[in-house]
């Protein structure tokens, strides 16, 4: 049969395709047996030929498939191509398994998987985890599975959504420690595999080649180039679509284990099965045509095809890589021919760039083949090639990634990937889908680059960094436009246009994350090190983003358009420059790495040289403009800081020249005085995103790649550079020069006057920035830890995880400070304490905090670290606010404290030249002019700058040279130094010399002109600190006595003499500067020139500035002069906390230590009274500045005034306002009167606020909220609480709720009474019953009207919908949504009703019977249509409309009168069961209601009785007369065909109370409702006595039955329960109540033996229910306080407060229930009544009689369903399970939280009539209110109505925070406070009250 088989199908003859499909299946198996027999012979090559026939013939009948791809003859493929694919899969499968079955084969192979490694690979949004404790590779990930089978107990690992997919890393000892390994992948395992059998996987070898080929035609047939404007995705996803099943199957063949994957690597590697197959030579056309194809798709992609030219010297033929002559790659600026131009040129018009054109740069020096050569030698390198040109499809991804464990298919791959690197970019580049497409390349490079030994193996074999760093050029010089920096005519720079979409769009993101990743290796990265070409080409790289996206300042009009580029460019920084840089600097961590320091240095400064000249800089930067792009500057920045700390090397040796570091500094001081004048709103017009920019450059992912970088740049250029040279140049560049002047008035030629004081501000914080942080200049990485962390603690208490985010750790992963490690945890407990979340009940939820210990603000409060840091100003405020708060409170300084003064770390020695700043004339000179300023109160000029000026004295002194001998000193005596304003450049020394005259200009007007000049100005009448421009005029005037002192003059000189000392060719450097930019407009008056009398130095202006400070003369006194020993032994502490004067305190000291000369001249000034300080004239101009700040104060005082006055009023009103409707408060006052006032209830309306009744005309009404609840339906009888499930066996029914019992309940009295009966009978309610709160405040019905009508006019975006009568009470703005009119009438009458009458009981019974009957005995006739009964009517309305249809139609005729009568005495019953719930349960701690004076009950009762009273019940279904008369017997027998009534028995007791009261007329006297009680309460006790009768057993009950037969005649035996019960037994014995003694019975009778005490136990638990309702009910209507007891007496206190119990009976001490009793009538003869009806029940239907008869009465308090501690449990079980609708996996899965249902969130797929799932489920289980669980966030999400809000989360971090969205991954345990705040919300209602966020949902989610 085989042989004809196999004749049959593929022999010598031609292959049959007429053989029907039926006979080939069958024969299936036995081919491919017998083939596989053949094949195993030793002379396999006639078997070998005859399979290759089949497959031909197989693989081929597929080709309708690729027909249909196109799209031509779609119906060519007859059956479809879908069918003709099944069956050559089938065939596939029959052949692989050599003729079994294909399931056993697998199980087979799967036996010899030596699976040493996971390799699962994922794909986006999957959910893993990463171990850093565990991870080599920062990249290191596990799936779930490996996770949790492993021990990571106390790592620091968290769980992810992967964004880009990824691959688990279990038993891959180069990515992760081994400890790590999971159970399952710790076994080396390939030991004791045994050897795969040869011919198991034989047939496989032979067919897979023909089936990979098969795939590759049909990729090759089914791509069309794209047009040139038709995006192609279409056609390429409905190939894809079509090759889904062949890719699946290879798939699953991947998962088959170690023995298959090697199969499927020589397949996909093997050369020359690709050559023969493939090549397209031989007669096959197919093939010939699919070749021509592949070549077209070659050439379009910009590749050419090299016809074996062997252009690639092949290396290993065996994996086919190629190898790159790296020709001259040191000038490769240039591009890649012009290739693209064609396409890129045509993009430019569409850019609309405007004029700024792109440019294009070509040199032809670059390697052409990097970028367009490809030449493919195996199955596996086409494959990639179509996956690249079909943009990665999902499937074939995970296909190639699924092989990677095999090792060798690992290495061939990533050679593969790697030589088509450029044509991925490129692909990538054009994409459409760029996003998908990043995200699935870094898929597949992630696992490939995180391997150190491949990473190096590649570098090595396929120059991996040189494709690299080529490609990325490539992509950026795309986007280069010409730089407009400095001179932009002349301009050579190119840089990168942050507008492009590449950089927009981040498409460069995944070639620069491979780049940073294999940086991270330190073989790699030594490579790249050494490598002088690729140096050279990187900086050239980086120089495209120098200069980058420059700012403008707009000096006119507002910019029109706010570009928001600044996002591109800072990205691009810090991802393509700084993290490249990170990765490089951690691997030049000693000192054998310093050559590589040098290389780095060597070319960054050549490039910065070339950037300098392209630019044509000279000295001057270009006014109003700043790039806050630097990263050359930054890459030689970091790279200094490095080879000093960690290096040793020479600074000396690395730096450049004087003029480069002259240049070097400009710009990175541009930027900080650009801050300062963005900060002082002088780029206003620039828009916000400058500010933005600004804010950016210091925030904390980029301050340390950015605005650290730089200072730490100016401070080195500071410490070799002419300090005169850098202190005038900062000045100037701050544009204050000109306010640095003796002369009060001064113009100045470049800054508005309103911003000089800011800029002034700037320029010295930006000194003493400079001058203070160490950060790079000799602090240990744990002292900035600690620095940057005190300073973010400082300026605000900081969750753990913002604290993570805020301290800029170092980008580069490997660094080792990798947050959350070792020492950010000791750091961070050294320096705070944790502050556990506190709960403010009904306020926020706080999280978990940490805040700084005392002694971290006593001792380390760095302002200046505070200030380096803050994005935003205020929080530099925040910070001394903060500080001042912890002196007051400690004691140790109560005025305003100054920022401190704190000691900094010693200075690295090659730093220390840093410190001749403050040892130069230039800024004595400018401290000295701010002093005398200051002290002469000259315009702005702050305390801000009074507090730099003595902050940098104070660094001066502390950091001066040498000890000065003082001898010399008083040699060069005052009439040596005639020369210059100070003699030397010792600050010490200076500060004693005194400065007489100084001459200055000031304009004509200025007040000093008119002064005569004293006689002798001549010599010591020095020059001015003014700079001016015109130095001609000057000299004439100065007539040579004088030199005239002049900042921007020195440093025009210095720099022309460095110049000079640097190039001969001086004079042509130096630019003549135009003196037109700086001349003063027209208008300015005149400049004269003054000289000053002086007579100060800085120490005299100190002890002036102290008296003035403290306000008082004379106030500075040497500490010494009393104690000597302060000079001896200084104890001058590090850190001093104080003010001005303590400031100045601190200087004299420090002066007077420093020298012998300073104290004398310190004790001479303060010998001499000092004259007081002349007053200044005020001049109009000031005068009216200063009147405008008073006036501004003074309404700024009023205004407090008015808000304080207001909040009073507002208060005593909310007091007053809770006042209305208590009756409670005013009945002892009325008492007390003689003889009664009838005075009205007086309501406040809090809209017109007039006070008065409640009218018919003019009805007052309060504020209410009606929400339906099911809350009540959530009790449930047992105590032991419902837990979520979390596993497939834990589910929740619902059978035993109350809701679930009472419509059981109803269901069966509906079966068998009639229906307007049954309705009477039971309460409804339990589920959507409607729940009235209010907040206790009034209004006029008519002022609410018309406010509601100004909420609809109002647009203003509310949380709330006021179509729906929505609103917010106008005072306390709670959320309302309905108004319940107040019933007129006095307080009075509660007294005159409650007087205690002597009448009978039988008396009242009448009289209440009577009454009812007596139709609308209302003081409002309901005939008149009053505003009153209108407004009755309409909320009437409005609480039916609260709930939904069904929770209100019970009847089964629709409409009937009954079911409205139901529904509103349910309401009552409703409000009053929740009350009950709110208090506990019970009554026992008594006292007013827990809503005190807000409960709102009286009113609702009077409008629902209004509505009863409606409806009157017909005299004879009035069940009063039943409980109050006999009958005659025969009346029940007559009516036999119709539904008999519900027997008395069986009705809710609870619910005839509200009836009976209810159809009262209002309002009820006290007698008529004791009267009501009283007969109620028998009909209960009945009740109670034959449930106890059910529950026993037979033998109890002959038992009790004679025991109370015995008494039956004794005076009280109506009042004896045991008497009572053997009536009741008898009398039910003659129905067949008890008669069916079956097996039912054993489930409802209690197997315990009753005592005495236990039923009387049982009698009063069944009573209490009804007792505490009744009591609420009558503490409502009567106002009476309840009274408060234990829990065992609350029945007879409460039965006693009812009136049920007589006085004497309440001292009797074993306390019995029966004697509540008080019979209407003689009490066997009405039992017997009852009874009667039960029997004719039970005669047809005894079971459903006895299950009636038992009631469950004790229901428990609703609870939440209880949650697991650890919320890993909930979310590995919710978040892959499936929802029981659609039977998919949720995006975003929910859990309801009342009941455990699992919802869809959003999801489509379940919805209902326009709901979605939780929508529905919110009104089916909470009747609108729903409280979900958000899966995947961790939140917890409210439904409430039409609204909805997000609550926040009950599952809290180790550290006492939320994690919502599961953001940060970590673990988080149930935080059980906030779960019960949740709960009480829930049973409460206030929902809407606490929550102030709500939203509307329409309906969707």
């Amino acid at each position: 049969m085989a042989a004809a088989a196999a004749a049959a199908v593929g022999g010598p003859q031609p292959p049959q395709p007429e053989l029907p499909a039926a006979g080939l299946a069958l024969d299936k198996a036995a081919t491919a047996a017998h083939l596989k027999a053949a094949l195993s012979r030793p002379d396999n090559r006639a078997g070998a030929e005859e399979l290759q026939a089949l497959l031909e013939r197989v693989l081929s009948a597929e080709r309708p498939l690729a027909v249909a791809a196109d799209g031509e003859e779609a119906a060519a493929g007859g059956g479809g191509p879908g069918a003709a694919e099944e069956e050559a899969l089938e065939w596939c499968k029959c052949l692989l398994a050599g003729g079994g079955g294909y399931e056993e084969f697998c199980a087979a192979v799967r036996a010899y998987d030596p699976a040493a490694l996971c390799g699962l690979v994922w794909t986006a949004n999957f959910v893993a985890y990463r171990c850093r404790t565990c991870g080599i590779s920062p990249c290191m990930s596990l799936c779930a599975e490996c996770f949790h089978q492993g021990d990571h107990t106390g790592h620091d690992f968290n769980m992810f959504r992967s964004q880009a997919g990824g691959a688990c890393d279990c038993g891959d000892s180069n990515v992760m420690r081994e400890s790590g390994f999971c159970r399952r992948h710790q076994i080396k395992s390939s030991s004791n595999i045994p050897c795969v059998p040869k011919d198991l996987l034989m047939m496989s070898e032979f067919v897979l080649p023909r089936f990979i080929f098969c795939l590759i035609q049909y990729l090759r047939e089914g791509y069309n180039e794209p047009a040139a404007d038709v995006p192609s995705e279409k056609d390429l996803s409905k190939v894809l679509q079509l090759l889904e099943p062949q890719i699946s199957f290879l798939e699953d063949l991947t998962k088959m284990g170690g023995a298959m994957r090697s199969v499927l690597t020589q397949v996909l590697t093997n050369q020359q099965n690709y050559k023969d197959l493939t090549s397209g030579l031989g007669e096959n056309t197919c093939a010939k045509k699919s070749h021509e194809k592949y070549l077209i798709a070659l050439k379009s992609s910009g590749l050419t095809y090299p016809e074996d030219k062997l252009v690639y010297g092949i290396q290993e033929p065996s994996a086919g890589t190629s190898t790159l002559a790296v020709q001259g790659f040191a000038g490769a600026t240039g591009t890649l021919g012009q290739l693209d131009s064609s396409d890129e040129e045509d993009q430019d018009g569409s850019q609309g760039l405007g004029k700024r054109k792109r440019v294009k740069l070509s040199s032809s020096t670059k390697d052409q083949s990097i970028m367009d050569v490809l030449k493919h030698k195996s199955f596996l390198e086409e494959l990639l090639f179509w996956t690249i040109k079909y943009e990665f499809p999902q499937k074939m991804v995970t296909f190639l990634l699924n092989m990677l464990p095999d090792q060798e298919y690992k290495v061939a791959f990533t050679k593969t990937f790697v030589q088509h690197y450029a044509f991925i970019m490129k692909t990538l580049k054009k994409s459409h889908e760029s996003d998908t497409m990043s995200n699935r390349i870094v898929h597949i490079s992630v696992q490939l680059f995180s391997n150190e030994e491949l990473a190096r193996q590649v570098t090595e074999e396929c120059q991996l960094l040189d494709i690299m760093v080529t490609v990325l050029l490539y992509m950026m010089e795309s986007c280069l436009i010409k730089s407009e920096l400095q001179d932009e005519e002349n301009s050579l720079h190119v840089v990168v246009n942050c507008g492009e979409a590449l950089l927009k769009n981040n498409t460069y993101w995944p070639l620069v994350s491979d780049f940073i990743n294999i940086l991270s290796h330190q073989s790699v990265a030594k490579k790249f090190l050494e490598d002088h070409g690729l140096l050279v080409t990187w900086m050239n790289f980086v120089s495209f983003f120098q200069g980058m996206n420059l700012n403008k300042r707009e000096l006119n009009e507002h910019v029109e358009f706010e570009s928001q580029t600044y996002y591109a460019a800072f990205a691009a920084e810090l991802e393509a420059c700084a993290q490249p840089m990170w990765g490089l600097l951690s691997h030049c961590k000693v000192r054998e790495t310093q050559e590589y320091t040098r290389n780095v240095v060597r070319y960054c400064l050549e490039a910065l040289q070339d950037w300098f000249d392209a630019i044509n800089f000279v000295d001057e930067p270009a006014p109003n403009q700043v790039t806050f792009h630097l990263p050359l500057h930054r890459y030689y920045a970091m790279f200094l800081s490095k080879a000093v700390k960690c290096q040793e090397l020479d600074l000396d040796s690395v730096l450049p020249d004087q003029e480069m570091l002259m240049k070097l500094m400009i710009h990175p001081l541009q930027i900080q005085a650009s801050l300062a004048e963005i900060h002082s709103n002088m780029w206003v017009r620039n828009g916000l995103q400058i500010k933005g920019q600004a804010m950016t450059y210091v925030q904390s992912h980029f301050c340390n790649s950015m605005i650290d970088p730089d200072i730490y740049l100016l401070q080195v250029c500071a410490s070799r550079l002419d300090p005169d040279y850098f202190i005038s140049s900062v000045f100037e560049r701050f544009k204050v020069v000109d306010l640095l002047t003796m002369a009060s008035q001064h113009q100045n030629t470049v800054l508005d006057a309103e911003h000089e004081r800011s800029m002034l501000e700037g320029a010295l914080t930006f000194l003493v920035i400079l001058l203070s942080l160490r950060l790079h200049l000799g602090m240990s990485d744990d002292e900035i830890l600690r620095a940057e962390m005190v300073a973010q603690l400082c300026m605000n208490d900081r969750t753990h995880s913002s604290l993570l985010d805020l301290i800029p750790e170092n980008p580069n992963p490997k660094s080792g400070i990798i947050p959350g490690s070792y020492s950010f945890e000791s750091v961070l407990s050294a320096v705070a304490d944790f502050k556990a979340p506190v709960f403010e009940p009904g306020g926020s939820m706080q999280q978990g905090m940490y805040t700084p210990k005392a002694e971290v603000w006593d001792q380390e409060f760095d302002p200046v670290m505070v200030i380096l840091r803050t994005v935003y100003r205020r929080d530099v405020q925040s910070a001394m606010d903060r500080y001042t708060a912890f002196l007051k409170q400690n004691g140790k300084f109560p005025g305003n404290p100054w920022p401190p003064y704190k000691k900094r770390t010693p200075l690295h020695p090659s730093y220390k030249g840093l410190m001749r700043l403050l040892h130069c004339k230039t800024l004595h000179i400018v401290l000295f002019t701010l002093l005398y300023k200051i002290l002469m109160d000259h315009q702005n000029l702050s305390e801000h700058v009074l507090c730099m000026v003595l902050y940098l004295i104070e660094l001066g002194l502390e950091n001066s040279a040498d000890e000065e001998s003082d001898e010399e000193a008083s040699v060069c005596g005052p009439e040596r130094c005639h020369d210059s304003w100070f003699p030397g450049s010792n600050l010490v020394a200076n500060m004693r010399h005194f400065i007489n005259y100084v001459r200055v200009r000031v304009p004509e007007t200025a007040p000093e002109v008119k002064r005569d000049s004293p006689a002798s100005t001549s010599s010591d009448s020095l020059g001015s600190l003014q700079s001016s421009r015109r130095p001609k005029v000057l000299q004439r005037e100065n007539s040579g006595t004088a030199q005239v002192f002049s900042l921007v003059a020195e440093r025009r000189k210095k720099f022309q003499e460095i110049i000079n000392r640097s190039s001969n060719e001086a004079n042509q450097v130096v630019r003549p500067k135009t003196s037109s930019k700086w001349s003063a407009p027209g208008s300015a008056p005149q400049l004269t020139t003054a000289i000053l009398e002086i007579k100060e130095s800085i120490l005299s202006l100190l002890i002036k500035l102290h008296h003035k400070l403290s306000g008082k003369q004379n106030s500075y006194y040497p500490p010494w002069l009393d104690d000597i020993e302060i000079l001896i032994q200084p104890e001058i502490p590090k850190y001093s906390h104080g003010d001005g004067i303590t400031a100045v305190e601190r200087i004299l000291l420090k002066a007077a230590l420093q020298s012998r000369m300073n104290k004398r001249i310190i004790e001479e000034i303060c010998r001499k009274v000092t004259p007081p300080v002349p007053p200044r004239k005020v001049t109009a101009a000031e005068k009216k500045t200063l009147d405008k700040e008073e006036r501004r104060q003074k309404a700024r005082e009023r205004q407090q005034k008015l808000l304080a006055e207001f909040a009073s009023r507002q208060k005593s009103f909310m007091e007053t306002a809770m006042d209305v409707d208590s009756p409670e408060n005013d009945i002892p006052m009325e008492i007390t009167t003689a003889e009664p006032q009838v005075s009205e209830a007086v309501y406040d309306c809090v809209i017109c606020g007039q006070s008065g009744p409640s009218s018919e005309d003019r009805p007052t009404g309060l504020v209410v909220l009606l929400q339906a609840s099911s809350v009540l339906g959530q009790c449930r009888d047992n105590t032991e609480p419902k837990k979520l499930p979390i596993t497939e066996e834990e589910q929740i029914y619902p059978w035993d709720t109350c809701a679930a019992v009472h419509d059981v309940r109803l269901s069966l009295l509906q079966r068998y009474f009639k229906d307007s009966s049954c309705l009477l009978a039971v309460s409804i309610g339990w589920e959507g019953g409607v729940y009235v709160q209010t907040c206790g405040h009034t209004l006029h019905i008519d002022c609410h009207k018309s406010y509601m009508e100004s909420l609809r006019n109002d647009q203003v975006l509310q949380g709330f919908s006021v179509d729906k009568g929505e609103f917010t009470c106008p005072l306390c703005r709670q959320f309302a949504n309905s108004v319940l009119p107040c019933y007129p009438g006095s307080n009075m009458e509660n007294n005159l009703w409650q007087r205690p009458s002597n009448k009978s009981l039988q008396d009242l019974i009448k009289e209440v019977e009577e009454l009812q009957g007596r139709p609308g005995a209302f003081p409002v006739s309901i005939s008149s249509e009053t505003n009153l009964s209108k407004e009755m009517e309409s909320v009437m309305k409005d609480i039916k409309n609260t709930t939904q249809k069904k929770y209100r139609d019970y009847s089964k005729t629709p409409g009937s009168p009954d079911n409205d009568f139901l529904f509103m005495y349910s309401v009552a019953r409703t409000n009053l069961e929740l009350e009950l719930i709110h208090r506990g349960g019970n009554l026992c701690s008594g006292g007013a209601s827990t809503a005190g004076k807000r409960s709102c009950l009286n009113q609702l009762f009077h409008v629902l009785a209004l509505h009863m009273r409606l409806y009157s019940i017909d005299s004879e279904f009035n069940p009063w007369g039943k409980l109050t008369q006999l009958e005659e017997m025969n009346s029940q027998l007559g009516n036999e065909e119709q539904q008999p009534e519900v027997p008395i028995l069986y009705h809710d007791v609870t619910s005839l109370l509200l009836i009976q009261i209810l159809m009262m007329p209002q309002p009820l006297r006290k007698d008529h409702f004791t009267c009501i009680v009283k007969v109620l309460f028998a009909l209960l006790y009945t009740q109670a006595l034959v449930a106890l009768s059910v529950k026993c057993n037979e033998e109890d009950r002959s038992a009790w039955k004679h025991t109370g037969a015995l008494k039956k005649n004794t005076c009280d035996a109506e009042k004896s329960y045991k008497v009572l019960l053997s009536f009741v037994i008898s009398e039910l014995s003659k129905g067949k109540l008890y008669h069916e003694e079956g097996a039912q019975e054993c489930a409802m009778v209690s197997p315990i033996a009753w005592s005495s005490e236990s039923m009387e136990k049982y009698l009063q638990d069944f009573c209490l229910p009804f007792l505490r309702i009744t009591s609420l009910l009558q503490h409502h209507l009567f106002g009476e306080d309840l009274p408060s007891c234990q829990e065992e007496e609350e029945f007879s206190v409460l039965s006693s407060c009812l009136g049920l119990l007589p006085t004497f009976y309440q001292t009797e001490h074993p306390f019995i229930s029966a004697s509540c009793l008080d019979w209407p009538v003689p009490a066997f003869d009405i039992i017997a009544q009852w009874c009667s009806e039960i029997n004719s029940f039970t005669e047809r239907h005894a079971e459903q009689g006895k299950a009636l008869l038992i009631q469950e009465s004790r229901w428990k308090l609703p609870h939440l369903l209880q949650l697991p501690e650890n919320y890993n449990t909930i979310f590995q079980y919710y978040h892959r399970k499936t929802c029981s609708v659609c039977t998919k996996v949720p995006k975003d899965p929910a859990v309801c939280l009342v009941c455990g249902t699992f919802v869809c969130l959003k999801g489509l797929c379940c919805k209902q009539q326009s709901y979605c799932e939780c929508v529905l489920h919110s009104q089916n289980c909470g009747a609108g209110t729903g409280i979900f669980l958000l899966v995947n966030a961790s939140v917890i999400i409210i439904i409430r109505g039409h609204r909805f809000c997000l609550w926040g989360s009950v599952y809290l971090d180790a550290h006492g925070e939320e994690d919502r969205d599961l953001r940060r991954g970590k673990p988080l345990y149930i935080c059980k406070e906030r779960y019960k705040v949740l709960e009480q919300q829930w049973i409460s209602h206030t929902f809407d009250h606490i929550n102030k966020r709500w939203g509307p949902h329409y309906n969707g989610l």
